[in-house]
């Protein structure tokens, strides 16, 4: 009686724990401003039916070129999807929550305007301000994502 008692504190304990892990990890989700002037775009993370998150370009300052034409993901490595509008583009799919690092990552991130994917981790400098550092090599690129909502 007393290892069933005690094999109940100890699921009940863990189980009690995991929503506040989850709740720091939907912190993430939000819509993001970054870049300025002709550069400006908007990124929206959401949760995926896995539980990972997926981040996708919503809006971007530049979205048509001079002959008022939608600019595409044009240098996508995957051919299929060299079509979609540049401003909805998805950049990262499969981001997870890494709680003993405090940070996002185990994903890649996809740059439109290189096409090409990079390691990338995210981390909060505070509620507003998310750090998105992409690393090939070792070598990296840092950029700033206000929180717009």
């Amino acid at each position: 009686m007393k290892h069933l008692f005690l094999t109940l504190a100890v699921l009940f304990c863990a189980c009690w724990n995991l929503p506040a892990q989850n709740e720091k990890a939907d912190n993430i989700i939000g819509t993001y401003l970054s870049g300025t002037g002709i550069d400006a775009y908007k990124v929206r993370i959401f949760k995926a039916a896995d539980g990972t998150y997926t981040a996708q370009v919503c809006w971007v300052a530049d979205r048509v070129d001079a002959n008022g034409n939608v600019y595409k993901d044009d240098k996508n490595p995957d051919k299929s999807l060299r079509n979609i509008p540049i401003d909805e583009v998805v950049i990262i799919r499969g981001l997870k929550y890494i709680p003993t690092k405090k940070h996002w990552g185990d994903t890649k991130i996809y740059d439109p305007n290189r096409g090409i994917r990079v390691k990338v981790t995210l981390t909060f400098d505070d509620p507003r301000t998310l750090k998105v550092r992409g690393t090939v090599l070792g070598i990296g690129e840092t950029e700033i994502w206000t929180r717009v909502d």
